[in-house]
């Protein structure tokens, strides 16, 4: 099957008991054994549901995985990541990353023994130099949230096994989404997602996904997930499962209006930097533009008047950018990471990789392009 005909039919089929085209919404929690031992697959929902089966079988096949698996929240899938390790271990990651993710690694799991590097990925020595015979894991993020870096995945992967094919190589796909990149073909071992974002597509729900092609890795992160309980609930996992259905044609417009709001905001007179993995300037565009689809629709940009009050008056004032936290919904937000997604980033950090007050990050929706560009501009020229 091709990428649009997989979001729709990729592992799916029809209920066997009524031929429902949709999987029913199997709210149980237990399931009738006919002996001791002897069921039809199914035991007690924190192992499986049907409902979340159907959707694990999507994310699979979008990603090109053998197996998926869907999660309480997308920290809840980096932690089940991290559990495969053990104290002593050492993780590379990028130094730009999801103020969650930073703050699971640097706050929760660095006091359990685990140890961790964070390197600028655009050099692919900047990681090689930091392996070392601790080292498991690899965590690239690309493009990375909120300055849109771009890793080169399949240069890194290589130059990572090369050193160790036993390390890990895990990759958060959120922005991208599997539409634009699939990070298993190009050698990871592992690839995470906030569903919550664009794989569920509607800003319902809140659940994090992994996808993986190794029998043995799959089998243990079925353990860790079943033993620590983070699962998705069939509610969740229904809703997902239709989001995921129509993700191909929302990202196409995602791509469309976040191409036409980057160019935009480089032409205007208030706006300094523009990241966009899309723009030719961009540092990273011809990376981006070899393993890529297209280039998404998130969008970060600074105002020239580098003000925390600057950046203010403008948040406060957009009308179909809503402020809020998330993304990769089919409305359009606007955020502050400073205050916002990375306020659990000590302010020295951020301010070492840029993520300064006057910094602001857009999820570009679905809507009209010309009332997206109206909305900015209005709330510019304030």
């Amino acid at each position: 099957m091709k990428f649009n005909t997989k979001t729709i039919h990729g592992g799916q089929k029809h209920e066997e008991a009524t031929g429902a085209v949709m999987p029913p919404v199997f709210f149980t929690s237990t399931y009738a054994q006919s002996s001791p031992g002897e069921h039809k697959g199914y035991e007690y929902s924190r192992g499986a549901n049907p409902t979340r089966t159907a959707l694990e079988n999507s994310f699979a096949s979008i990603e090109g995985g053998s197996h998926g698996f869907a999660f309480s929240s997308g920290l809840s899938a980096i932690d089940c990541v991290l559990r495969l390790l053990n104290p002593g271990d050492e993780i590379i990651a990028g130094d730009d990353l999801y103020g969650g993710t930073y703050r699971m690694f640097t706050r929760l799991f660095k006091k359990y023994g685990l140890e961790f590097s964070f390197v600028d990925m655009n050099s692919i020595e900047n990681v090689t130099t930091k392996i070392t015979e601790k080292t498991k894991l690899v965590w690239l993020e690309t493009p990375t949230n909120p300055l849109m870096k771009i890793a080169d995945i399949k240069a890194i992967t290589t130059a990572v096994k090369e050193h160790n094919s036993d390390i890990l190589v895990a990759v958060d796909n959120t922005f991208a989404t599997p539409y634009l990149q699939q990070p298993l073909s190009l050698g990871a071992d592992i690839v995470m997602h906030s569903a919550t974002k664009y794989l569920g597509g509607h800003s319902d729900l809140v659940m994090g996904a992994l996808m993986v092609n190794d029998e043995k890795l799959a089998e243990e992160l079925h353990f860790i997930q079943f033993a620590a309980g983070a699962v998705a609930g069939p509610m969740d996992s229904f809703l997902a499962l239709r989001g995921v259905k129509t993700l191909h044609i929302r990202m196409q417009r995602h791509c469309e209006n976040g191409r036409a709001v980057a160019q935009f905001l480089q032409n205007h007179p208030k706006v300094g930097e523009v990241y966009y993995p899309g723009l030719e300037n961009h540092p990273n565009h011809t990376i981006a533009k070899k393993q890529m689809k297209d280039f998404g629709g998130m969008v970060s940009f600074r105002l020239k008047d580098e003000s925390k009050e600057a950046a203010f008056k403008f948040l406060e004032n957009t009308h179909v950018f809503t402020l809020a936290e998330s993304l990769g919904g089919v409305e359009s937000l606007v955020n502050h990471p400073t205050t916002m997604t990375h306020a659990s980033i000590p302010e020295p950090e951020r301010l070492k990789i840029g993520i300064t007050d006057s910094l602001i990050r857009l999820s570009v929706g679905i809507e009209d392009e010309e009332d997206l560009l109206a909305d900015l501009d209005q709330a510019l020229n304030l």
